[in-house]
């Protein structure tokens, strides 16, 4: 059972990997607006990706503290 699971985590890492690889590109919409050439413009869809990356997380985590709130007082 055990090289079962190595083999799978292997190959789990593996195509995770080469997929990973595979998928750089940016959208047609991103990459129109950042081929002309203007700094600011680059600067504001960086801003923009950056802000909205940070809410799922945000989300995410807020669910976890209130999971460990939870099960800490049902302990107690």
């Amino acid at each position: 059972m055990d090289k079962f699971r190595a083999l799978y985590k292997a190959v789990s890492f593996l195509s995770l990997l080469l997929i990973s690889i595979s998928s750089s590109a940016q959208c047609a919409m991103c990459k129109a607006v950042v081929e002309n050439g203007d700094v600011s413009m680059a600067e504001s869809v960086n801003s923009g990706i950056t802000y909205l990356m940070v809410f799922p997380y945000v989300l995410v985590g807020l669910l976890l503290y209130f999971i460990y709130r939870y099960r800490k007082n049902a302990k107690n």
